[in-house]
């Protein structure tokens, strides 16, 4: 596997990680309607890229599967429920500025992720891969910016109160 396989490898990665992230926040903070709703749409789109970068992995030797399901509703919940709640004992609030800085951290690795794969689409002249970069890195941008204009409206009144 060569450079762009291993970029494209970790690229999925983080994708898979981004989209079961956004579930996860989703279900867990079901009942803000928005944060639910929303999130599970931007769990749509990396799932979407998922199976995209999945097409094009195999030309560079990148054996990406986007069948796997993500977890979702009693699974995901039962898994690692144990580590939340030790961990996370705190107000309502804190937990979903914690899990908002999360997605945002994990947004902003895979539109870096994009980027050095737009960068190397640009070096060997892969237009196909320019144009899923180009297609897909937008989405990623604006999953970093939802998470990242919560944690601005939310921090002043969750962290004072």
């Amino acid at each position: 596997m060569n450079g762009i396989g291993l970029a494209l490898r970790g690229l999925h990665h983080g994708e898979r990680g981004l989209a079961q992230d956004l579930l996860r926040v989703s279900e867990r903070h079901a009942g803000e309607h928005e944060i639910h709703h929303v999130a599970r749409d931007l769990s749509a789109w990396s799932q979407r890229h998922l199976r995209e970068l999945a097409e094009i992995g195999g030309r560079y030797g990148a054996r990406l599967g986007a069948a796997h399901a993500l977890e979702t509703g009693l699974a995901a919940k039962f898994r690692g429920k144990g580590s939340e709640l030790v961990k996370h004992r705190g107000p309502p609030g804190m937990l979903l500025l914690h899990d908002l800085r999360h997605i945002h951290v994990q947004a902003a690795g895979v539109s870096l992720d994009w980027e050095m794969i737009a960068q190397a689409a640009r070096g060997s002249r892969d237009t196909a891969l320019l144009r899923l970069a180009r297609r897909c890195h937008p989405d990623t941008l604006r999953q970093m910016r939802w998470a990242d204009a919560h944690l601005k409206q939310l921090s002043a009144q969750v962290l004072n109160s």
